[in-house]
């Protein structure tokens, strides 16, 4: 089995490599004086709802003549990425002042069109050689008015083109609107409007390989970059000492065990047991849908892995601002490639806890995530095809997805669960499992199992809720997150913290001799998705200005889709974390 996963291995680690930089050479190009440098126009969207985007020639612009769509990689469409060419023609080093790029008479209804998206702050975005150009399509003249109706409204029709270069590279691009050549949208009346622009080429000293931190540079501004520090290192101080305080005072319980136990059993062995020892018996007695488990701690390991694997490549600068789909091509690509990972982890458990059926586990693991996945996006892909947003995946990516899946995910799993069946590795429980179970006592109510989660949630969720902001900011915003850095360090403490809250809270279930610890000590790990979730609800509400009925479905739906894979990959990391803690525990007394 280990001879054919090798060379699947590195077909693989080939795909990968092939896809993830697939735009690696697409800007690294060199040109003539009066060479066409291509010029794309992307899409628009209301500048607040960043999911709700449109073709650009979904709005009754003109063109200089036939437009061409520009193919796209496989995370540049799942971005929502469709260029198409421009009206405009920036040759290299070519100046243009005031140049006619198309002319179109607007009907009264495409009047109304354009007046109600510059009503709604709607933007553009183009690229350039690579480069993101963005600019907004008009503006509402407000001033000294209090009644909407008196509002003025005004298309932007000339627009301000500096580039600048380096030799026979294009480093740097901006784009201005003229504020004073603008066309009167106020009135539902026909209007001919002559769509000009100008162009201005500067030299610079920049060299081509630095011309991408410019946007680095823009998200992390030196005071900034001082107060995220800051907040960031006050976090993490508060949470370990924290963890540290309680960490000391469990290893001194357990040291005062430890030592009970041993003058136990020198000084009367038959003494009744109490505590944790007493359960010793049922401890290791496996938990109720032992299947589901093994499953969830599967498909759990699979996306802690995929997160170290997109953190390397975060690290070693693969995401740099504006590699367009990169992210989302890395995630489906590494996604698809860890799925033995899942097969293997989740089998090899299922076999560990003497289960039979491991082809419905199997099945089970390869459906515990992509399930919910798969009917959300669904959904969100038939609201997206209503509102002929940019966000609908055309057919042909989804035949490319499905095939990714068929192809690679799949066979990768089931490879990877037949190797977990066939590991014979034992459960290795170092104490023996009586026939019957004991009965557990009646306890309080603050340690049956929501109360629990509750308090394992909390502390974890403090040691990244500052990061949480930048985050959010970023992926349902305009802000570029670059400084993964700090990200790997805040989520190197959510694990620490995680397994640590989830063993405390099992010492203390097990010293209240409830022996059920298996899917409490995972609901406890896996809590802090819940409260990721309930910050969504803070940050949609109270952070942001995003509103309709399609960013909000984008937004609630696919961060609950992330907030369930945190939930899988955290409660994983608590389960591992409190197995190993009741293994040593166990292992470290003398039981009868």
């Amino acid at each position: 089995m280990e001879k054919k996963l090798v060379p699947c291995l590195v077909v693989s680690i080939l795909i990968f490599c092939s896809v993830t930089h697939v735009r690696s050479d697409a800007s690294d190009h060199r040109y003539k004086v009066g060479e066409d440098v291509p010029l794309y126009v992307n899409k628009v969207g209301p500048f607040h709802n960043p999911s709700e985007t449109y073709r650009y020639f979904d709005l009754p612009f003109c063109s200089s003549g036939p437009t061409k769509d520009k193919k796209e990689a496989l995370g540049e469409v799942l971005n929502g990425d469709r260029l198409v060419t421009a009206p405009y023609k920036l040759d290299f080093l070519n100046d243009k002042d005031s140049e006619i790029a198309c002319r179109k008479r607007l009907t009264k209804e495409q009047v109304a069109q354009f007046r109600e998206v510059v009503s709604k702050d709607y933007y553009f975005q183009m690229y350039y050689d690579d480069l993101p150009i963005w600019g907004f399509l008009g503006k509402v003249d407000k001033e000294r008015k209090n009644d909407p109706s008196e509002y003025k409204y005004y298309l932007f029709k000339h627009l301000h083109f500096t580039i600048f270069y380096n030799k026979d590279r294009v480093i740097e691009i901006t784009a201005q609107s003229d504020l004073n050549n603008v066309v009167d949208l106020t009135e539902d009346k026909e209007v001919d409007v002559e769509f000009m622009y100008s162009v201005k080429w500067k030299e610079t000293e920049i060299p081509f390989e630095k011309r991408m931190e410019k946007y680095s540079q823009s998200s992390s501004l030196p005071h900034h970059l001082e107060i995220h520090w800051f907040s960031i290192i006050n976090s993490c101080v508060t949470v370990l000492l924290l963890t540290g305080f309680l960490a000391t005072i469990l290893m001194r319980v357990l040291k005062n065990d430890f030592v009970k136990y041993a003058h136990d059993e020198e000084s009367a062995e038959d003494q009744e047991e109490t505590g944790w020892k007493y359960i010793h018996g049922d401890v290791f007695r496996y938990p109720k849908y032992k299947s589901l488990l093994a499953a969830a701690v599967g498909s759990g390991t699979q996306l802690f892995t995929l997160t170290i694997f997109i953190f390397v490549l975060a690290l070693v600068g693969v995401f740099y601002p504006y590699n367009r789909g990169a992210l989302f091509t890395a995630l489906v690509v590494i996604y698809a490639l860890t799925a033995g990972i899942a097969g293997y982890t989740a089998a090899s458990f299922f076999c560990q806890l003497e289960g039979t059926n491991w082809v419905r586990n199997l099945l089970l693991t390869g459906a515990l995530f992509c399930g919910p996945l798969f009917l959300t996006f669904c959904f969100l892909n038939t609201v997206a095809i209503t509102y002929s947003a940019t966000a609908a995946l055309p057919f042909g990516t989804i035949v490319v997805i499905f095939l990714i899946w068929a192809l690679v995910t799949t066979p990768l799993l089931v490879l990877g669960g037949i190797a977990g069946k066939n590991s014979k590795a034992e459960f290795q429980a170092p104490v023996r499992t009586t026939k019957y179970p004991r009965e557990i006592p009646q306890l309080p109510w603050y340690r049956k199992t929501l109360p629990q989660m509750a308090m394992a949630g909390f502390l974890p969720f403090s040691a990244i809720y500052i990061e949480l902001y930048y985050i959010f900011a970023s992926v349902w915003g305009h802000r570029i997150y670059t400084i993964y850095s700090i990200l790997f360090i805040v989520f190197i403490i959510l694990l620490i913290v995680t397994a640590f809250i989830t063993v405390a809270l099992t010492y203390f279930q097990l010293a209240a001799e409830d022996h059920e610890w298996w899917w409490r000590s995972f609901l406890c790990g896996g809590s802090t998705g819940l409260f990721i979730y309930g910050y969504c609800l803070y940050y949609y509400y109270a952070r942001s200005d995003m509103s309709g009925f399609m960013q909000t479905s984008f937004f609630f739906g696919y961060m609950a889709c992330v907030c369930y894979g945190f939930f899988l990959m955290l409660g994983s990391i608590g389960f591992r974390a409190s197995l190993f803690f009741v293994r040593h525990i166990y292992r470290s007394i003398k039981c009868e």
